[in-house]
């Protein structure tokens, strides 16, 4: 087997008297979708930013292609092939499509002075390349405050994907979508996981979108890890019923 690209071992985080992660494991593969689950106060978003370097861990170790990312900025973890996507996007709405790509693009270059030259010719082509990935290369001129949200969420996959990342990380990817753009939106990531070999993780509330499109799936409770397998070993776990799914256990929802 060939060794993953993530690996979380043990992690631990405090808050106080709060054991917010207590031990937590778990790995991600080349070309994987892993879901990170739980209630709310479950521990995922401190897991989450355990990962991304925004938080750091009281023990334990998060490993990037072998490498530790211990004591790591978020900014020194992007620079080592981690792209990630937020619950709110984030780009700048007076420029267009494909102006926020190459600035993500310059940043991932290193050509800061180009903020003050010629920044419209930079990286264009490269730009406009990761714009046709995401289904969004028509749109390359238009300003993205006049974008649909789910337009939004694609562009900002693209801009994640401007590192030429190994690890994609995405916080909430659908949250606020339609359900017909979640599972687009899902099927268009997974699609680009799989031709670029990439590590995904990705915290999700809609269950939906999580049975229909992890690989895997791993379930947080008050920090501990309670499960972790397929969707259908998840829907059937008795612990998962119990403090998360409900009954219903299929469906999507919170």
């Amino acid at each position: 087997m060939t060794a993953p690209v993530l690996e979380a071992v043990a992690l631990e985080k405090r808050f106080g008297g709060v054991h917010a992660v207590a031990g937590v494991s778990f790995s991600v593969a080349a070309g994987e979708m892993l879901a990170l689950i739980g209630p709310n106060g479950a521990g995922k978003s401190t897991c989450f930013n355990l990962v991304n370097g925004q938080l750091r861990a009281d023990g334990g170790e998060v490993r990037l292609m072998g490498r530790s990312l211990a004591g790591l900025r978020p900014r020194a973890i992007w620079r080592l092939g981690v792209g990630r996507t937020f619950q709110i996007t984030a780009t700048f709405a007076s420029m267009t499509v494909r102006e926020n790509v190459q600035m993500a693009l310059i940043s991932h270059h290193r050509r800061v002075w180009s903020f003050l030259s010629r920044a419209a010719a930079e990286f264009r082509a490269e730009a406009e390349s990761l714009l046709e990935q995401v289904g969004m290369l028509e749109q390359a001129e238009r300003p993205c405050g006049v974008l649909a949200y789910g337009d939004l969420k694609r562009l900002e996959l693209a801009i994640a994907l401007a590192n030429d990342p190994k690890l994609l990380l995405m916080d909430e990817p659908t949250a606020g979508m339609a359900p017909g753009e979640r599972s687009a939106l899902m099927d268009l990531t997974r699609s680009i996981v799989r031709a670029r070999r990439l590590a995904c993780l990705f915290t999700e509330h809609d269950m939906d979108v999580v049975f229909g499109h992890a690989d895997r799936i791993i379930v947080m409770n008050r920090g501990h890890l309670i499960a972790e397998g397929t969707a259908e070993q998840i829907r059937a776990d008795p612990a998962v019923r119990e403090v998360y799914l409900g009954s219903g256990a299929a469906s999507g929802g919170h």
